[in-house]
């Protein structure tokens, strides 16, 4: 039960540990309301939309890094935590992309 309160901790006092979660829910509501709003026909040239998605998804990376190498040494378990729900903030974004082979 500890480790859970540790993490909550970590996610609510340390941006680098819920900004990336936030990126990856950003992009995520962009492939979706792409989706919606323009359907999943193929376009000849990368839009807006896939520009922002690439630019949230790999704007993520210096945040992740920051909050794994600050926190890993002094809370292992948390720092790892933290780690496994950004890496399925992410994964949860690109199924989308993956799914619809955009």
């Amino acid at each position: 039960m500890g480790t859970y309160h540790r993490t909550a901790n970590i996610l609510v006092r340390a941006p680098s540990a819920f900004i990336p979660i936030a990126m990856s829910s950003l992009a995520l509501v962009v492939v979706l309301g792409k989706i919606i709003l323009f359907g999943i026909g193929q376009e000849p040239d990368e839009g807006a939309a896939a520009h922002l998605f690439q630019l949230l998804v790999a704007g993520q990376i210096p945040f992740i890094a920051w909050c794994v190498l600050r926190r890993l040494r002094s809370d292992r378990t948390g720092a790892l935590t933290i780690l496994g729900l950004q890496a399925v903030a992410i994964g949860v974004a690109l199924l989308p992309v993956w799914y619809y082979r955009f």
